[in-house]
C-alpha cells in the first residue's frame, strides 16, 4: 500500500489497541506507512510490541508501545493520557483488543456447556474495552470536534456459520454499541464505523482451526481464500482517512465476499 495524501493520515495520533501481533499489528503498520503517529496498544507480551515498533518504524511512520489492560478504566485513562503528553491529542482510534478466543468448531462450546459468566466475560472483552478506551478518548475528540473510531466486529454476527455463542452475541453488542455512539457523535464531528471480518488466517486465535474446516470455508468463499491480517487493515483506514468522511454509523464486512450486503 503506497502513501495516499487523500486519506489524510500523515501526522494523525492513532491508537490500536491489541496491537503487538496479528490483525492489530497489521493495522499499525498500515497506518505507519501512511505517516501517522501510532501507539501500539498491548497487555503482556513486549516482545511482539517491539517487533511491530519496529515494523512501523521501517515503513515510515513513528510508533511507541503503550502497556495497558483495557478492561481496566484507571490504566486506559493513564494511556490516553500518555499518549496525549507524548504524542498531542488522539485522532483516530482502533478498537481491536478483545478477550483470548479459539475459533475451532471442535472445540467450540455448546449452548448447554456454557454460563452467563462466559456471555460476560466476552462482552466485557469486547463492549467492556472498547467503552473505556472511547470514555478516555471522546474529552479529546469533542474539545476539537472531530475524530473517527474503528471497532473491529466480525462477520458471524451476519452469517454464524459456526455458532460461538459468547463471542458472536459479544461482537454484535458492539455493533449496537457503535452505531449509538455515532448517532450520539455525528453532530459534534466525531465519526464511528466497524470493520467485520470473516476468518483470519494465520492469527494467534485461529491457527488451531483444522485445515478441513478452513478449506470448506474457502470453498464458499468467492474470492477463494481466507483474509490475512492486511486485507483488514486497508478497510480500517478507509474508514478512519478523510475519504470516509461522509460514512458513520457503518459495517463493513472483509470476508471475500461470504456475506453480502
Amino acid at each position: 500500500m503506497v502513501q495516499d495524501p487523500a486519506m489524510g493520515l500523515r501526522g494523525k495520533v492513532v491508537l490500536v489497541t491489541g496491537a503487538s501481533r496479528g490483525i492489530g499489528a497489521a493495522i499499525a503498520v498500515a497506518f505507519a506507512r501512511q505517516g501517522a503517529t501510532v501507539a501500539i496498544n498491548h497487555l503482556s507480551n513486549d516482545a511482539a510490541a517491539a517487533q511491530t515498533v519496529a515494523a512501523c518504524e521501517a515503513a515510515g511512520g513513528d510508533a511507541w508501545a503503550v502497556k495497558a489492560d483495557v478492561g481496566s478504566q484507571p490504566a486506559v485513562q493513564a494511556m490516553v493520557d500518555g499518549i496525549a503528553r507524548e504524542a498531542g491529542a488522539i485522532d483516530i482510534v482502533v478498537n481491536n483488543a478483545f478477550r483470548p478466543y479459539a475459533f475451532d468448531p471442535e472445540r467450540r462450546s455448546p449452548f448447554d456447556a456454557l454460563e452467563w459468566s462466559d456471555y460476560q466475560a466476552q462482552f466485557d472483552g469486547a463492549v467492556g474495552a472498547a467503552f473505556n478506551v472511547c470514555r478516555a478518548v471522546l474529552p479529546q475528540m469533542r474539545q476539537r470536534a472531530r475524530g473517527s473510531i474503528v471497532n473491529i466486529v466480525s462477520n458471524l454476527v451476519e452469517h454464524p456459520v459456526v455458532p460461538y455463542h459468547d463471542y458472536t452475541t459479544a461482537k454484535s453488542a458492539l455493533v449496537a454499541f457503535s452505531r449509538n455512539l455515532a448517532s450520539e457523535l455525528g453532530p459534534v464531528g466525531i465519526r464511528v464505523n466497524c470493520v467485520a471480518p470473516g476468518l483470519v488466517y494465520p492469527t494467534q486465535g485461529t491457527q488451531g482451526t483444522k485445515e478441513s474446516f478452513r478449506e470448506s470455508l474457502i470453498a464458499a468463499t468467492p474470492l477463494r481464500r481466507l483474509a490475512r491480517p492486511e486485507d483488514v487493515a486497508g478497510p480500517v483506514l478507509f474508514l478512519a482517512s478523510e475519504l470516509s468522511g461522509f460514512m458513520t454509523g457503518q459495517v463493513l464486512l472483509v470476508d471475500g465476499g461470504l456475506v453480502m450486503r
